[in-house]
C-alpha cells in the first residue's frame, strides 16, 4: 500500500516512518507536515494509506479527512492523535481506525490490515433511494486505545448516566452518548427499546415473562432479565406477535 505520513511533530513523523518499515506491504510514499501541504501532494503521490495527525495548525486532521472522502480513488485514513475526544467524529469521515499515541507497533499492524482488508473487499450495494443509513459500527475508548465495535456484535445497551455501557459478549465497552440518539442510529429491525435506559439486540431476547404484580421482564439468552417500561411495553407485543 502506498503510505503517505501527515503529522506536524517531525519526531512523530520518524517514528512512524520506522514503525511502517517493519511492516512488508507499506510502501512509504511521502510525509507532509500540516494538512494544506498534504492536500496539495495527494493528487501526485496517490497515497493508497494515509497515516494522520489530527491537531494540527492550520487544515486540521478532521479537514483533509473529510476533502480526501471526494477523492478519486480516495485513500484509507488511520487516524493517529494524542487525542481520544475525536473518535466520534472519526466515525462521520469513514476512517479505517483511530490510534493513540504512543502507537504500538502490533496495534498499527493490525490497523494497516484492517485498511487492506477494507481496500481489498468489494464495495457494499448501493442503498435504495430514501433508504436511511444506520449506523453499522462505533468507535469507543478502551484503556489506552480507540476501538471499533460493530453494532451487530452488540447484545445489549445500557445508560449510565451521560455513557451508555455496550455489552458485547463477556466484555462491555462505554460510549459518550445519549440514548435517545443511539436509538435514532440503531435499525429498529436489529435493535428494540424496552426502557428509558435500555436498548437490546432482538436476536439476544430469548423471551418475556410476566410477573405477579403486573411487570413484564424480558429474558436475554445470557440469563439476564430486564424490566420492561410501561411507555416499551409495545415494543415487546410486537416482538411476540401480540
Amino acid at each position: 500500500m502506498r503510505t503517505m505520513i501527515v503529522d506536524d511533530e517531525p519526531l512523530a513523523i520518524e517514528r512512524l516512518q520506522i514503525m511502517c518499515a517493519q511492516i512488508p506491504c507499506l510502501n512509504l510514499v511521502g510525509t507532509a507536515t500540516d494538512g494544506a501541504a498534504a492536500l496539495r501532494m495527494v493528487p501526485a503521490l496517490k497515497p493508497d494509506l494515509v497515516l494522520l495527525d489530527i491537531a494540527m495548525p492550520g487544515l486540521d486532521g478532521m479537514e483533509v479527512a473529510r476533502t480526501l472522502e471526494q477523492s478519486d480513488p480516495r485513500p484509507s485514513v488511520i487516524f493517529v492523535t494524542a487525542f481520544d475526544q475525536f473518535a466520534v467524529a472519526a466515525f462521520d469521515v469513514s476512517a479505517v481506525d483511530y490510534l493513540l499515541k504512543p502507537v504500538a507497533q502490533d496495534r498499527l499492524e493490525r490497523a494497516v490490515a484492517r485498511a487492506r482488508a477494507e481496500t481489498t473487499a468489494p464495495p457494499p450495494p448501493a442503498p435504495d433511494a430514501g433508504q436511511t443509513r444506520w449506523a453499522t459500527e462505533f468507535w469507543v475508548p478502551h484503556r489506552a486505545e480507540i476501538v471499533r465495535i460493530a453494532a451487530s456484535e452488540i447484545d445489549l445497551i445500557e445508560a449510565e448516566r451521560d455513557y451508555m455501557r455496550l455489552h458485547v459478549g463477556a466484555r462491555s465497552y462505554l460510549l459518550h452518548q445519549t440514548i435517545t440518539e443511539l436509538e435514532r442510529r440503531l435499525d429498529p429491525a436489529e435493535f428494540v427499546r424496552l426502557h428509558r435506559s435500555t436498548i437490546a439486540r432482538r436476536g439476544h431476547i430469548a423471551g418475556f415473562r410476566h410477573e405477579t404484580g403486573g411487570a413484564w421482564l424480558a429474558q436475554l439468552k445470557d440469563g439476564k432479565e430486564l424490566r420492561i417500561g410501561r411507555t416499551y411495553l409495545a415494543n415487546a407485543r410486537a416482538i411476540a406477535g401480540r
